[in-house]
C-alpha cells in the first residue's frame, strides 16, 4: 500500500534499498513519499521496508561478518572507503541538491556541515586510520602463578553495527558513523529517518556499483514505520547500535537493548548554554547571537540558551533584538537564506508549543513566536527571542529544536556554571571573555562533551564528539570514536 498523495512527482532520488549486496524495493513492495518541508510537495517515493527486510539485511550482515575477511583485511576495507569517496565526490553536486530538497536544509550550510565539511574526512580519516590504530600491542611478560608468559592485547571488530539516523544532518551523521564502523572491520545496517531516505539510498546505491564492498557488508533499510529500526535494537545478531536522536529514545534503545546486552554509542539531546562573561566585546558577540536560527534551530549542540551578567543584560539584549528582526530565512534554494523550514507540521507545531509553554511560564517575548504570515507554503517558524528565563521555566530545560533563543541573567562566573550546569543535558557550551584565560577557567568547569572558547570551532573526522549526562554514551569521530567500534581480546602463551 503506497502513501502516495496524488500530487505529481518526478522521482529524483533513489528508490531502492540495499539488502545483501542487491538494490531492492523490498518484500511487500510498498513505498512512502518524500515531503520537501520548504513547499509540502512530494518528491518521490522510497520503498518501505518492514520488519522481515530489516530481519534479512541483519541476517546478511551477520554472514558478511562470518564468512568474509572484511573483518581482518584492512588493505580491502581502505581501498572500499577511497572507492565510496571519490562515487561521493562525483555525485557532489546531486546530493548538494537532493539534500536541500529533504531536508529543507538552506544550500548555504551544504558548503559546511550539512556536505562538504563530512565529505572532506568522514571517510578518509577513518580510511587513513586504518593504517595507524594500534590494532595490537605487546605487554611486558608476564610472571603470574609462576608461569612466564607473553602478553598481547589486540583490537578486533565489535561485529554487526544498527547505525540508526536522525534528519536533521542525515548525510553528516551517516558517513561518520558508517566510516569509522566500516574501517574497523564491522558490518553495518544504516536505518535512516523517514523524513530524509534519499541520502541514505544514494549511499546505498554507490557501495553497490562503485565499490568492492561484499555483499553484506553494508545494508540500508529504508522504513515509514521507526519500529523497524527498533529490530536493530532487540535481535541478538546485532552487537552493536550507534545512534544519534533525542534522549527519549535513547532511554527506549537502553531499556530495550538490555536484554542482549547491546554495546551502544547514544548521541542525544542538547540544551547548550553560552556564557558571555562581563569583560566580552558584546557588540562583536551578540550582533551575531540570531545564528542560533541557523537550519530552522534544528541541531542538537547549537548554543541555544544565553547567559548574560546582570551588570550588562539590558544592553545585551538590545544588541541581539536586530538581528532577529532580520535574520534572512525562507526559500532553503536561495543562497542568503540561513534559515529554512523545520523538517515537518509535526517539529513546527511542537516548536510553536513550547513557544507559548513559555509565555504561559513568563519568559519575555522580545520577538517572534509564531509562524510568518508571507510564507504559505512550508513548515517554518519566525526567528524567536526570549529573555527573562529562568531554569525553572520548560524553555529552559527542554530541548526546542527550533529557532528560539533563550536568555538569563547570571550574577558572577560561578553563578554562570552553576546555571549552566543544572538540567539533564551536557553536549555543548561555550564561554566568551576577554581573557583567555579566564574563558577556560569557566569551560573547564562546564559540564559538556564539547566547549567553544571564544568562537573556537571543535568540529572535524578526528574531533571526539558526545556528551555528558542525558546527552549521551559515548563519542562520535576522533580516535575514541574509532576505538568503540572494536572489542579488546587479551591473548597469552609461555615462554620458555
Amino acid at each position: 500500500m503506497s502513501t502516495t498523495t496524488g500530487r505529481e512527482t518526478t522521482q529524483v532520488g533513489e528508490l531502492r534499498m540495499l539488502i545483501d549486496g542487491e538494490l531492492t524495493e523490498g518484500r511487500s513492495g510498498r513505498r512512502f513519499d518524500n515531503i520537501n518541508p520548504a513547499t509540502e510537495d512530494v518528491l518521490g517515493q522510497v520503498a518501505d521496508g518492514d520488519v522481515d527486510d530489516m530481519r534479512q539485511a541483519i541476517g546478511a550482515a551477520r554472514r558478511a561478518l562470518d564468512e568474509t575477511d572484511w573483518p581482518t583485511n584492512r588493505g580491502l576495507r581502505r581501498r572500499c572507503l577511497e572507492q565510496l569517496q571519490a562515487a561521493l565526490e562525483a555525485e557532489r553536486e546531486a546530493l548538494r541538491t537532493e539534500l536541500v530538497s529533504e531536508v529543507g536544509t538552506p544550500v548555504l550550510l551544504t558548503y559546511g556541515p550539512q556536505l562538504d565539511a563530512p565529505l572532506s574526512d568522514g571517510l578518509l580519516w577513518p580510511a587513513r586510520a586504518i593504517d595507524e590504530f594500534e590494532w595490537q600491542r605487546d605487554l611486558p611478560e608476564g610472571t603470574a602463578f609462576g608461569t612466564r608468559s607473553w602478553r598481547r592485547v589486540v583490537r578486533e571488530p565489535v561485529g554487526v553495527v544498527g547505525a540508526i539516523v536522525p534528519w536533521n544532518y542525515p548525510f553528516e551523521v551517516s558517513i561518520n558513523k558508517v566510516g569509522q564502523a566500516l574501517a574497523t572491520g564491522n558490518t553495518v545496517i544504516l536505518k535512516p529517518a523517514p523524513d530524509t531516505p534519499w541520502n541514505a539510498t544514494r549511499l546505498g546505491r554507490l557501495v553497490a556499483e562503485k565499490t568492492d564492498i561484499p555483499a553484506g557488508v553494508f545494508n540500508v533499510v529504508t522504513s515509514s514505520d521507526h519500529l523497524v529500526g527498533e529490530q536493530l535494537v532487540v535481535d541478538p545478531r546485532v552487537d552493536m547500535i550507534s545512534f544519534t536522536g533525542s534522549t527519549a529514545t535513547g532511554r527506549r534503545i537502553m531499556e530495550k537493548g538490555a536484554p542482549t546486552l547491546k554495546r551502544l554509542f547514544l548521541e542525544l539531546g542538547g540544551k547548550s548554554a553560552d556564557i558571555v562573561l562581563d569583560d566580552a566585546d558584546f557588540e562583536a558577540k551578540l550582533a551575531s547571537a540570531w545564528t542560533v536560527c541557523v537550519h530552522g534551530g534544528q541541531g542538537c549542540v547549537m548554543l541555544t540558551r544565553l547567559l548574560l551578567p546582570r551588570s550588562r543584560y539590558d544592553e545585551g539584549i538590545a544588541l541581539m533584538e536586530p538581528g532577529f528582526r532580520t535574520v534572512p530565512y525562507g526559500d532553503p534554494t536561495d543562497p542568503a537564506n540561513i534559515q529554512g523550514p523545520q523538517i515537518s507540521a509535526k517539529q513546527r507545531d511542537r516548536v510553536l508549543s513550547y513557544i507559548e509553554k513559555g509565555k504561559e511560564e513568563g519568559a519575555r517575548l522580545v520577538i517572534g513566536g509564531g509562524s510568518p504570515s508571507h510564507l504559505d507554503k512550508g513548515y517554518y517558524v519566525e526567528p524567536t527571542l526570549f529573555a527573562d528565563v529562568d531554569n525553572s521555566m520548560t524553555i529552559a530545560r527542554e530541548e526546542i529544536f527550533g529557532p528560539v533563543l533563550v536568555v538569563s541573567p547570571f550574577e558572577d562566573d560561578d553563578d554562570a556554571v552553576r546555571i549552566a550546569n543544572e538540567g539533564q543535558y551536557g553536549l555543548g557550551s561555550g564561554v566568551t571573555s576577554a581573557s583567555e584565560e579566564r574563558a577556560l577557567a569557566v569551560a573547564q568547569r562546564m559540564r559538556s562533551g564539547t566547549v567553544s572558547v571564544n568562537g573556537g570551532v571543535w568540529y572535524g573526522a578526528d574531533s571526539p564528539f558526545g556528551g555528558y549526562k542525558a546527552s549521551g554514551i559515548g563519542r562520535q569521530n576522533g580516535i575514541e570514536g574509532f576505538q568503540q567500534y572494536t572489542e579488546c581480546k587479551t591473548i597469552a602463551g609461555p615462554l620458555g
